[in-house]
């Protein structure tokens, strides 16, 4: 909106400008009228809909780098919203790091998404930073960005500082097994972290066995995506190694997703075994179509009286 524009508000009636509002998307008000003056910030301030908006999302098309600057300038001294949506949005390492600067100051945000938002390791550098002392923000997506094994190390190091964070998505993120050790050595010791998607890496069975040594540790992690990241028989045997670990200790692992990975009749009775005195783990998900059924069949009767218990 233009200079001109906004001018022309302030001549209006506050209720006509609602009613201008009421046409407008939530990100395009916020974006075009928020720190424009002193006057629109008060008119916004008595929208009903903006004092109830808890997320912004930017819709299609994709916003530019003036958009960006204009959402970060408002988040500055937002208090309401609470999610943050920019999933296709590429904001890049420059957009990263303005977000950096908004987790060190906004004390509202609890979900960041920037899926597929072209933030590569130096971005990942600059979000990573802020978490250290965060302590509003749950839940931070990242998937399908070229974070790699260096911004995987940086994130490992906030994870383990870090006391608010319980969701951390990776998914697609091209890191590989130094990543996954960095952060399965954040995992050891993280207290709040539920959730981890690690889905489409390339992690393999050496990866496969770092988290394991680190879920024998961890207490707290409920939810664990592995699909996609090349884990054969000896990955599976690795992770059920921790899998039986959960009746000495108070793991807490529920769901756990291995699809489309090269685990077969081998890894499949590793499994069974681990589940056997296993009494947690209520969801699995494998790559069925090389397992025999009367594996299938055993594992799945397994699962079933865990999800009794």
């Amino acid at each position: 909106m233009t200079h001109q524009d906004c001018t022309f508000l302030l001549t209006l009636p506050v209720e006509l400008v609602h009613m201008i509002f009421d046409n407008l998307s939530d990100f395009t008000i916020i974006c075009s009228f928020r720190q424009v003056c002193t006057r629109l910030n008060m008119i916004m301030d008595t929208y009903p809909p903006y004092q109830k908006l808890a997320a912004i999302r930017a819709n299609t098309p994709p916003i530019d780098y003036g958009e960006v600057q204009h959402l970060i300038n408002a988040l500055k001294h937002n208090t309401a919203l609470a999610k943050v949506i920019l999933s296709g949005h590429c904001i890049g390492v420059d957009g990263a790091k303005r977000f950096a600067d908004i987790l060190r100051i906004n004390k509202t945000i609890i979900t960041l998404d920037l899926i597929c938002a072209e933030i590569n390791e130096e971005g990942a550098k600059h979000l990573a930073f802020p978490l250290l002392d965060n302590t509003t923000l749950t839940t931070l997506d990242l998937s399908s960005n070229a974070i790699r094994n260096s911004g995987a190390y940086h994130l490992a190091c906030a994870l383990r500082k870090n006391s608010t964070l319980t969701a951390l998505f990776l998914d697609n993120a091209e890191i590989e097994k130094p990543g996954i050790a960095y952060l399965a050595g954040a995992l050891r010791n993280s207290t709040t972290l539920t959730t981890l998607d690690l889905g489409h890496n390339d992690m393999q069975d050496e990866g496969a066995q770092y988290l394991a040594d680190a879920l024998r540790n961890n207490t707290t992690l409920t939810t664990l995506n592995l699909e996609i990241n090349r884990i054969g028989n000896l990955g599976a045997q690795y992770l059920t190694g921790a899998l039986q670990n959960n009746t000495y200790s108070m793991q807490r692992l529920m769901t756990l997703d291995l699809g489309l990975n090269d685990i077969r009749d081998e890894g499949v009775e590793h499994l069974i075994v681990a589940l056997r005195e296993n009494r947690t783990l209520t969801t699995l998900t494998l790559e069925w179509f090389y397992v025999e059924q009367n594996l299938k069949n055993r594992l799945n009767n397994l699962i079933k009286c865990n999800k009794k218990t």
